[in-house]
């Protein structure tokens, strides 16, 4: 391929980032990861409850890529490595053959979602770790590994793992997402209208899996890494250090492909500092360790965000106060709304704006203000419905 068809697959993978974020509400940070990590040839981990759409987003994205063969699994602690890898050849063990059949498996896969990972049984442990980690399929009868064309797995889970057996599988799925449900009460109203509607047929954009592919292994590794990233990744690890926050050196070095995917996706030779926000998703083992990385990664790389995320603790304060008032009088919550919650809110929402506009002209990224600034809206709709009566279907037009 050449430097058009490159810049091409990172256009058509944008534009299916975009029709994604569009389907699937609250979601475009979590969509344009799940990217970056495909075109890594990393695994990735959605971390949420159920009802989220985690599975139906990862067969959705897989789903354009054409060409690909793509394996889906529920895991429990009864699921045999068998199942996952290929059952037995029934036929041939009458014949006095024992073989396993491969098609349909994670053994022929080139993207798989794996549901409930952390459920994975003991006896199939060994096999996946070495299929996340390696790409290989150790045979039950014996013999040489099967190489197996996985690019990579998005998994999901509703809860971190609790043993030393789900613990070196969580190690191998380098970005962790944490997925909510809706927040916004204008979008959880579309939701409730998409059920009762039938919606429009959406754009659908879709890739060739050997565009994919050389995108992976030769486009991607092909970006720039100045020496300024590496400095910048070098002062972070410091930084969190500080903070008694550790990762691996295998987890540091995985992550720099996380930063050239990025650069790749945005349709840039070299990494920059707009591409050093997704480590917020790789460099935590708890969601309440993922605030602070997120902090000193915004801190390093953008003062911008900086401030949003100070803003952030105030619009999470007034929601906190929101739901503490639940039960009182609508005399009592509009006082509260008309004599403080209003004025910080659209305090907040002025100054986010004006962040993002010095952001946008000083070309640093606006990830973290755009995801702040939808929690401001989400909060303020939450005060607009649930403190002064307002209808949700009319909410958006009043944010």
């Amino acid at each position: 391929m050449d430097t058009e068809d490159a810049e091409d697959t990172a256009r058509r993978l944008r534009l299916i980032g975009d029709e994604l974020s569009e389907r699937f509400y609250e979601r475009a940070d979590v969509v344009r990861t799940l990217l970056v990590t495909l075109l890594a040839g990393q695994h990735s981990l959605l971390l949420g409850p159920p009802g989220t759409a985690k599975s139906e987003m990862a067969r959705e994205l897989t789903g354009r890529i054409e060409g690909a063969a793509y394996w889906e699994i529920l895991l429990s602690k009864f699921t045999a490595p068998t199942r996952m890898f290929g059952p037995i050849d029934v036929a041939a063990l009458a014949r006095g053959e024992y073989r396993q059949v491969y098609d349909g498996r994670a053994t022929t896969a080139h993207v798989a979602f794996i549901d409930e990972i952390f459920k994975c049984s003991t006896a199939a442990l060994n096999e996946t770790l070495g299929y996340l980690n390696e790409r290989i399929y150790h045979p039950e009868n014996g013999g040489e590994p099967i190489r197996c064309p996985l690019i990579g797995a998005i998994t999901a889970s509703n809860e971190l793992p609790t043993g030393e057996d789900s613990a070196a599988i969580y190690d191998r799925l380098l970005v962790r997402i944490e997925v909510g449900y809706l927040e916004d009460p204008s979008n959880f109203a579309a939701l409730v209208r998409s059920a009762v509607h039938r919606p429009t047929a959406p754009a659908r954009t879709a890739i060739e899996l050997t565009a994919l592919r050389h995108a992976v292994t030769e486009a991607v590794p092909a970006v720039d890494v100045p020496d300024a990233i590496v400095d910048a990744v070098c002062t972070l690890r410091a930084a969190l250090r500080r903070k008694e926050l550790v990762a691996s050196d295998r987890r540091w070095r995985q992550a720099v492909g996380l930063l050239q995917a990025s650069a790749y996706l945005d349709g840039r030779t070299a990494v920059a500092e707009t591409d050093l926000p997704v480590l917020t998703h790789v460099l935590w083992d708890s969601p309440a360790q993922r605030p602070t990385v997120e902090r000193e990664v915004l801190h390093l790389v953008n003062p911008d965000a900086k401030e949003a995320l100070d803003l952030a603790d105030t619009i999470e304060e007034l929601e906190a106060q929101l739901d503490a008032m639940a039960g009182q009088s609508r005399e009592a919550l509009s006082e509260w709304v008309i004599k403080k919650a209003h004025h910080q809110l659209a305090t907040a929402g002025r100054r986010l704006e004006k962040l993002r506009a010095e952001a946008v002209g000083a070309g640093r990224s606006t990830t973290a203000i755009d995801r702040v600034t939808g929690r401001q809206r989400a909060v303020r709709a939450r005060v607009l419905t649930e403190a002064l009566g307002v209808d949700a279907s009319t909410v958006q037009a009043q944010l």
